[in-house]
């Protein structure tokens, strides 16, 4: 576990017994979200919740460089019934490993080592630990085997281990690929990254991180999961099998999460991290460069994965971005720093969608045209191609010579008896010749369609696709 959780956007889904999707705990800052974002947020949460059967959600939303909308949705606890709030702490999982990333470049930046160190000058002893790099570590790209790729806590998992007992069980195995050639999640990684940052500081990791890294950033309610539970006042942990209903989930013994997944903190708290991260407040550019690029293996080839964190593309921005999970919870945690913005979700249902799924339904509410723009335009020509007709003025030439009797025919036929959508909302843009790309999801009653389009400077439509979703 301690995952990534990138499935939708790799380098790392349940369906709802109950909805539990009351919302408490508002609180909202700076210029905050339009009353019109604010609802179709609260909707896009409401609706994931009920899918997954996530019990909660906390949500924060950075936009325009400061902190714009905090919420809480649902239960944190189901026994007693205990509604979220948004000062509760979550889990977040291996959204932890971008601070010990962080704490790595700090070290660097101070002369105390570099990236391309071997990991033995820190930890010998490990396998070819003369050949593997602290870079590599951070990149995933060494071959130490992962400890913890199961979604679920095996007994093992239950007893207390040092990490040093770790590394002996899982770094001294031959690699799974040689140093550089391959990308490979491994938690085991950032076990000797947290060695190493203790080692060159002379202080424990978290002592480190609270005195670089949390007060600078005034994160106030970071909590170590790795030596203790969250307090009764923060949320529960739950898990599901199969469709049954929330279940309490197991804690881990203690030093499992070191450096991997170690941290919970309330949403709000994660905002303030993504702020210094978009301020470019707590290290040199070099490193937020080094830490934001893409790694090239030994073959030249590009990973989606840099220092601690995804990098790609998403609704057409770049965007860095992290998912996170230990029993019981899950985190997604997506930073725009060109746009300046940042999207941060925390559940407590492990093994599931339900954080990612928010934030990617969350983002284009932050980038895309208001309620009754694009995505109602789009929604409308659907409608009236149930209906065999099409309004001419809104396509080129190309796109009207598309729409055929025959094509007219075979939309209406096809799409009438699917009814009214029960949603229909845009869930990505690029660009592209030109021309701005959309790809919507319109969802019916057992089954779901993708539609895309191409539209140019003007607003008029050069194309609009429709096909089932896979």
């Amino acid at each position: 576990m301690i995952s990534s959780f990138v499935r939708r956007i790799p380098p790392c889904t349940l369906l709802s017994a109950v909805l539990l999707c009351a919302t408490f705990g508002f609180a909202q800052k700076a210029a905050g979200l339009s009353p019109e974002t604010q609802r179709a947020v609260d909707e896009a949460v409401r609706h994931v919740l009920a899918e997954s059967g996530a019990p909660s959600a906390s949500l924060a939303v950075v936009k325009d460089g400061s902190l714009a909308y905090v919420r809480a949705y649902g239960q944190a606890r189901l026994d007693p019934s205990t509604p979220a709030d948004p000062a509760m702490r979550y889990s977040i999982g291996s959204v932890s490993k971008q601070f010990t990333a962080t704490a790595i470049l700090m070290l660097a930046e101070a002369g105390k080592l570099s990236l391309d160190d071997p990991v033995g000058r820190f930890v010998p002893g490990l396998t070819r630990a003369s050949e593997v790099t602290v870079r590599q570590l951070l990149s995933h790209t060494s071959g130490y085997q992962d400890y913890w790729p199961q979604d679920y806590v095996p007994p093992f998992m239950l007893q207390p281990i040092t990490s040093r007992q770790i590394l002996d069980r899982w770094a001294r195995k031959p690699l799974d690929f040689d140093p550089g050639t391959q990308w490979q999640y491994s938690n085991t990684n950032y076990v000797i990254a947290g060695l190493i940052v203790e080692q060159a500081s002379g202080m424990p990791l978290l002592e480190f991180l609270r005195r670089r890294i949390f007060e600078p950033l005034k994160m106030t309610s970071v909590f170590d999961v790795d030596q203790a539970r969250l307090s009764a006042g923060d949320a529960v942990g739950y898990l599901r099998y199969a469709l049954g209903p929330p279940r309490l989930a197991p804690k881990e013994g203690k030093g499992w999460l070191f450096a991997a997944g170690e941290l919970a903190m309330t949403a709000e708290d994660l905002a303030r991290w993504d702020l210094g991260l978009i301020g470019r407040r707590l290290l040199k550019p070099s490193s937020y460069k080094a830490m934001e690029s893409a790694i090239l293996l030994k073959n030249g080839l590009a990973v989606r994965y840099g220092l601690g964190v995804n990098v790609g593309r998403f609704f057409d921005h770049r965007v860095l971005e992290h998912g996170g999970e230990v029993s019981g919870f899950t985190a997604e945690n997506m930073v725009f720093p060109d746009d300046r913005a940042a999207v941060i979700v925390l559940c407590n249902l492990d093994s599931s969608d339900a954080a990612s799924d928010i934030a990617r339904d969350v983002v284009p509410q932050l980038f895309s045209s208001p309620a009754g723009g694009m995505e109602r335009r789009a929604e409308q020509i659907f409608e009236g191609l149930q209906q065999g007709k099409l309004d001419r003025s809104l396509f080129t030439a190309n796109g009207n010579s598309y729409f055929n009797e025959q094509a007219l025919r075979d939309f209406a036929s096809s799409l009438a008896p699917l009814g009214k959508p029960q949603s229909f909302e845009q869930v990505a843009q690029e660009n592209r010749g030109g021309m701005i790309y959309r790809r919507f999801q319109a969802k019916f009653a057992g089954r779901t369609l993708r539609i895309w389009t191409y539209e140019l400077p003007d607003g008029r439509l050069e194309q609009y696709e429709v096909a089932p979703s896979p």
